[in-house]
């Protein structure tokens, strides 16, 4: 070996030296991206979705109050709003032919019971005569056929008077139960007919908040549910329902239901006529509530990135959504109570990188 060549040999091995000793220097290796995240804690059911509606309060029983003959009306002593109670005199007809008709079979039914008189003595007459042998059986059984008939004709011309007395008692219109008027059909001078309605009763005893319901939320909703009412303008002057009569056809105007919701004791300030607001949760318990924002995707199904609270790295986790609410989404399953579920920078992980919680909630 020359001397050029030993040389040569020994630089190389002065720097693969060099070299070797600036990889023990003790640099450190850079440490791997950890990334923040804001996250919450699952605990809990869905707490369900509550869902508002506007309604007015209405009697639970409304009659309709309305002659039985027709005629004309000459009085009506009440209006809408006034409080009327059973058996008060409300409206009345003129009663000149109802009178006409009670003395006309007044008369008759004198007249028939005259005859019945007479033809009872020809037949008491015909009776002894028969059994002494001085009369005919013939004259006999028409003395009966007499009597039959004219009592036949005294019992109809007494019923002829029962309808003409009944005919003059309903010139009168009476309420039949305590309430209050919410409408009149006809005017004091008015020739009405039988059956026309004449006023409305909301009767007392009952009190009803009625809503036109969607049949989205009519179709959601569970069964028997509890319904809360308030006052619109107040409310603090509230009442709790339930569902007493749905409508089973569709408004043709709103395409709501009309649903009415019968109140267990509301209070004086729920009056007739008053604009309520019902609220009815539905949906609850199906699922757990997380935000929107915590939703990603995986192979196109929905996802969450899941926690490992002693690793502090993620994961992500396959779920089913139950439904869109406005405050986040509800999962049917997928998630357990107790999950530390990202909610925010989900876009930027990747399975098992390390995280930095910035916060949890639940």
């Amino acid at each position: 070996m020359t001397m050029l060549s030993a040389a040569r040999t020994g630089a190389i091995g002065l720097l693969l030296l060099g070299s070797l000793t600036a990889c023990d220097d003790g640099t450190p290796v850079a440490a791997p991206d950890i990334r923040p995240v804001r996250v919450m804690t699952v605990e809990g059911r869905a707490a369900g979705e509550v869902i508002s509606l506007t309604g007015t309060i209405q009697a639970e029983t409304d009659v309709n109050l309305a002659f039985r003959i027709d005629g004309r009306m000459v009085e009506r002593s009440v209006n809408v709003g006034d409080r009327v109670t059973a058996g008060q005199v409300v409206a009345r007809l003129n009663r000149d032919n109802e009178e006409s008709g009670l003395r006309s079979a007044r008369a008759t039914l004198q007249a028939a019971n005259a005859r019945v008189v007479e033809t009872r003595n020809n037949y008491s007459r015909q009776r002894q005569l028969l059994a002494s042998g001085f009369t005919t059986r013939v004259r006999y059984d028409e003395a009966t056929q007499q009597l039959q008939a004219a009592t036949s004709a005294a019992d109809s011309a007494r019923a002829q008077v029962q309808i003409a007395e009944n005919r003059l008692g309903y010139t009168d219109l009476v309420a039949d139960s305590n309430g209050t008027v919410t409408a009149r059909g006809a005017e004091p001078g008015e020739v009405v007919q039988p059956g026309r309605m004449i006023l409305v009763i909301a009767q007392e005893g009952g009190r009803d908040a009625v809503f036109g319901v969607p049949a989205s939320v009519k179709d959601r909703a569970p069964e028997n549910p509890v319904i809360d009412v308030s006052l619109t303008t107040d409310p603090a002057i509230r009442a709790v329902g339930r569902v007493r009569e749905v409508a089973p056809r569709a408004d043709a105007v709103t395409g709501t239901f009309q649903v009415r919701v019968g109140l267990a004791e509301p209070p004086p300030g729920l009056r007739l006529g008053s604009t309520v607001t019902g609220r009815l949760r539905i949906g609850g318990g199906e699922g757990f509530e997380i935000p929107a924002s915590a939703l990603t995707r995986i192979q196109g199904n929905p996802a969450v990135w899941i926690v490992d609270a002693a690793a502090q790295t993620v994961s992500l986790r396959p779920v089913e959504v139950a439904r869109f609410d406005p405050a986040g989404i509800v999962v049917s399953s997928g998630l357990m109570a107790g999950d530390i579920v990202v909610t925010a920078g989900v876009q930027a992980l990747r399975p098992g990188q390390k995280v930095r919680l910035l916060g949890a909630a639940s």
